[in-house]
């Protein structure tokens, strides 16, 4: 018989972004082993412990183990939550110095034991960590990205759903550009059950404001949260979740996640958050949304924003 094959994820970094992500995936059943590194080995050996316990309710079967980095050698897929924490009232770009040391101590090792599957960030901040950890990795661009804005995107669509008395999947609408202070909505391509939010607009007085006020309100969620629990964990753990299973189950489906432009927007050599097509070898191709005049005016400070950081980072 040859080579058992399966889906591997390796997972640093098991603060509470990490354990909502393990645990959404052993709820899923999406993967066959998690292998999970922390610097803190006495809790990381009883948060397995009782991952395995309850994956005996579990859908699947995910086989929950204390990993190392030689993990990495069979890994398809390397899912990176180790980070400084985000604090209340600081901004994501203001964690990137820390947060490239310690990206830097997980990359190294990873690759020392070889591993060649796919990694996704989600430490922040994620489109300078994710551009990061493809320089240094050596891997290629498809299968180096970050988590992006889908949890913004996730915020925006429930928001949007809430307002209309609609379920958030029959709403497509995307926030694009930095995770962070700059991004931005699309609202020239969105829409709620096919019917253009500008349609909306146009029946509504104030619907315009009243959208601004959800954007403003996705925008700021992550602050709000962090004030009030210490940090953001369930939203983003199921968005890991929902991109792993993009991964492992070949879906050719649209998320907005943190990655390589190469021309798309007029921009190149810089990672930053856009609808792209996710399938079992990582990005198969980058979805350019039609951005209005506005929306591309804030599409390009959000990158020019996020480029003066990456060259102060990586072109010293």
């Amino acid at each position: 018989m040859g080579k058992q094959v399966t889906n591997k994820v390796v997972l640093v970094g098991c603060g509470d972004v990490g354990l909502a992500y393990a645990y959404a995936l052993v709820n899923q059943g999406t993967i066959d082993h998690l292998a999970m590194i922390d610097i803190d080995e006495k809790k990381l050996k009883g948060n397995v412990m009782d991952l395995n316990h309850g994956a005996v309710w579990a859908g699947g079967s995910t086989k929950v183990t204390v990993g190392s980095y030689e993990d990495c050698s069979d890994a398809d897929l390397l899912v990176i939550c180790a980070g400084a924490a985000q604090k209340p009232g600081e901004t994501r770009l203001q964690l990137v110095d820390k947060n490239l040391k310690i990206l830097k101590s997980i990359i190294e090792p990873a690759m020392a034991n070889d591993f060649d599957g796919i990694i996704l960030v989600a430490s922040n901040p994620v489109d300078i960590l994710s551009y990061g950890a493809w320089k240094m990795s050596g891997l290629p661009a498809k299968r180096v990205f970050g988590s992006g804005t889908i949890l913004d995107t996730a915020r925006y669509r429930w928001m949007l759903g809430e307002m209309h008395n609609v379920s958030p999947t029959s709403i497509h609408a995307y926030i694009a550009g930095e995770h962070g202070d700059s991004e931005l909505p699309v609202v020239s391509t969105a829409n709620i059950a096919g019917v253009p939010l500008r349609a909306y607009a146009d029946r509504q007085d104030g619907y315009a404001e009243k959208i601004e006020k959800v954007f403003h309100e996705t925008r700021d969620a992550a602050y709000d949260i962090i004030d009030a629990k210490g940090s953001t964990s369930y939203g983003i753990g199921m968005g890991l979740a929902r991109l792993t299973k993009a991964i492992f189950k070949n879906q050719y489906v649209a998320l907005p996640v943190s990655t390589l432009l190469k021309g798309e927007y007029g921009l190149n050599d810089i990672y930053i958050g856009t609808p792209a097509i996710i399938n079992r070898g990582g990005i198969n191709r980058v979805v350019e949304l039609d951005l209005d005049e506005h929306e591309k005016e804030l599409f390009d400070k959000s990158a020019a924003q996020l480029r003066e950081v990456m060259d102060e980072e990586f072109k010293n």
